[in-house]
């Protein structure tokens, strides 16, 4: 038998597998494809303070391996979610984190205070990729100031495990991670989505109505593993890897980079049950290689005799 279990800086999980916010619903949603006390997680949709109509139509548009989405984070608002979302989904057998976003940091301390009462949510994932209105718009995961000032103003509120999710849209994604480390989150996930666009030929026009969008889905992940890696050698708390990932391969790919979990995202709305066969590929994978553990797969990529580059490309170092 494989131990499957994760233990996440004190947030225990039944195995590595969660689903990525904004793609899994609350959950309930996916009752009817799989057993939700299957997988070790899900963090469900963007909650921000207030009610939010999220970004005009259209605001998702399929590109060659992956998808595009400037939904906006479209929500009902954290009062809602405690009122109405909260009694249906607190009962669900396994661990439901909540992601939080907001404009200002006030927004962010306000939500998380608020969750923070809710006995069967074990956690929250702090958004730092929303765009900062008190400072133009940038967004509080661009700049090691703003992501360590909001993670600090929630820490000081929220009492239980605080989950930060990275901005891959940086020059060095480390110093944003060292930052908010250092600021108190007990681990972080990473990657969010890239920042892309598409464009309509025939019309010669942005296909989305913001332009730019989220970029996610396979085409991504050789960016994610390659963030998770660096990520992985320069902080001390867990790392929970997502980027592209929609088989155990996949997966275990990111444990072995340094991840202690992953989050299945846009693989969801091609495969509502892809999350459970994750973790049975997993499993398999360890029963096949002889690992007793999951855990003994965290970091276990091989590089001896292997010398990373430092430039970012061939073309860099030409």
């Amino acid at each position: 038998m494989v131990d499957q279990s994760i233990n996440l800086n004190g947030l225990k999980l039944r195995n590595p597998v969660m689903t990525a916010s904004g793609t899994f619903g609350f959950g309930e949603e996916f009752t009817d494809f799989m057993d939700l006390a299957r997988i070790g997680g899900i963090v469900v949709k963007g909650t921000t303070l207030r009610h939010r109509e999220g970004n005009p139509y259209p605001r998702m548009a399929e590109t060659p391996m992956g998808m595009l989405n400037a939904v906006g984070l479209q929500n009902k608002g954290v009062h809602y979610f405690v009122d109405t979302i909260y009694p249906r989904i607190m009962n669900i057998d396994t661990h439901i984190l909540v992601n939080v976003s907001g404009s200002t940091v006030e927004d962010y301390v306000e939500t998380a205070e608020i969750i923070n009462e809710l006995t069967h949510i074990p956690g929250i994932e702090l958004n730092i990729s929303c765009p900062n209105v008190k400072e133009g718009g940038m967004a509080f995961g661009t700049s090691t100031e703003a992501a360590a000032r909001v993670v600090e103003a929630v820490r000081k509120v929220y009492k239980k495990h605080l989950m930060v999710k990275l901005s891959p849209n940086v020059t060095d994604i480390t110093e944003i991670a060292r930052a908010v480390e250092a600021a108190g989150a007990d681990s972080v996930s990473m990657i969010n989505t890239l920042l892309g666009m598409a464009i309509n030929a025939a019309t010669r026009k942005p296909v989305l109505s913001t332009v730019t969008g989220g970029l996610s889905g396979a085409c991504v992940k050789p960016i994610a593993l390659r963030m998770v890696w660096q990520t992985s050698k320069a902080i001390q708390i867990p790392i929970v890897g997502l980027g592209g990932i929609s088989s155990a391969t996949d997966a275990i790919e990111f444990l072995l980079a340094g991840a202690s979990a992953i989050q299945v995202g846009t693989a969801n709305f091609i495969d509502p049950a892809i999350s459970p066969k994750i973790v049975d590929g997993i499993v398999e994978y360890c029963e096949r290689h002889g690992f007793k553990s999951v855990r003994d797969l965290i970091g276990a990529l091989e590089t001896e005799g292997q010398q990373p580059s430092a430039c970012l490309t061939d073309q860099e170092c030409s």
